[in-house]
């Protein structure tokens, strides 16, 4: 489904449990300039360690102790970065088709109440296993020291009506970062339109009475790497901010689009110049409603 465009939208309160943004300026498409200084590396697409290795390690929170294994850690960050991943999608990319040691990891997690579990209606007669990290779980790997500060991480279900679409976009990410890694590329840092939201809202708080407000709302809509489309900011789904073979900076703007999509706002999406994806089963729907408009972009069936 699609969360709208942005337009003075209030705080989303599953804002709350993120971590505090980061102050710096969003990387331009084409910057060669952004200070990457204290940018880590957040992929967690490396090998895991051998299961027959991987020995818990304690985390000590109030006056508990919490034992995770490093793979177990991943995928508790991965979770946390994402908000909702479902389980079959966890199994094919956290543990390349590995679903005995998925569910043997993920049953450690629900059992220490650091990961919740639930099942959503995905279509008629079709339903799928989602994780979400409890509040527990967001504060474990928070505080584990072992995530760069700037990557915002989110637990629970607060719309479960946005599950299914906020699942699909760790698949959405999945499809992108094989693009940018052919190239020799390396994610960053991935922000959602969660994140990006509020820290507009933020901006747009501080903004004086009597100040020219449209000159306002696009000079925050630069600072944020966002334009403006028919007088109305528009904002991703998702954000990768990535580096690249030859070591400049980069981000590119993702959007899942689907059938449920208005021709109006699919169009002004293209033409903030996001990379857009959908269902394989609505992508050449999308792609009609594209021409019909004399709008040229590709739309990837995810």
């Amino acid at each position: 489904m699609s969360r709208d465009t942005f337009s003075f939208d209030p705080e989303d309160p599953r804002d709350a449990e993120s971590r505090p943004p980061s102050t710096a300026r969003a990387p331009s498409s084409d910057s060669r300039e952004t200070d990457t200084e204290g940018i880590q590396d957040v992929s967690r697409h490396r090998e895991r360690k051998p299961e027959a290795t991987d020995s818990p390690q304690a985390y000590y929170l109030r006056d508990r102790t919490y034992f995770v294994r490093d793979s177990e850690f991943e995928t508790l960050a991965e979770i946390g970065t994402f908000r909702v991943v479902a389980a079959a999608d966890l199994v094919r990319f956290g543990y390349q088709g590995d679903t005995g040691r998925m569910e043997r990891e993920v049953r450690r997690l629900k059992q220490q109440r650091l990961v919740s579990e639930k099942t959503i209606t995905t279509g008629k007669r079709k339903t799928a296993r989602i994780f979400t990290l409890t509040k527990t779980g967001n504060r474990l790997v928070q505080t584990s020291g072992r995530l760069p500060d700037t990557q915002a991480l989110y637990h629970g279900l607060v719309k479960p009506r946005e599950a299914k679409h906020d699942a699909e976009l760790y698949r959405l990410y999945q499809s992108e970062i094989a693009r940018i890694a052919r190239a020799g590329g390396r994610p960053l840092r991935i922000v959602l339109d969660y994140e990006l939201k509020r820290n507009l809202n933020r901006d747009l708080a501080t903004l004086a009475p009597e100040s020219d407000v449209r000159e306002a709302r696009e000079r925050i809509a630069e600072k944020h790497g966002l334009s403006i489309v028919n007088g109305r900011i528009q904002v991703p789904d998702l954000r990768i901010e990535y580096e690249t073979a030859e070591m400049d900076r980069k981000q590119v703007d993702l959007e899942l689009a689907t059938r449920n999509y208005r021709p109006r706002s699919l169009a002004e999406k293209a033409k903030a110049g996001f990379s857009l994806y959908a269902p394989r089963e609505d992508a050449s729907r999308l792609r009609r409603i594209l021409d019909q408009r004399e709008i040229t972009a590709e739309i990837l069936s995810l």
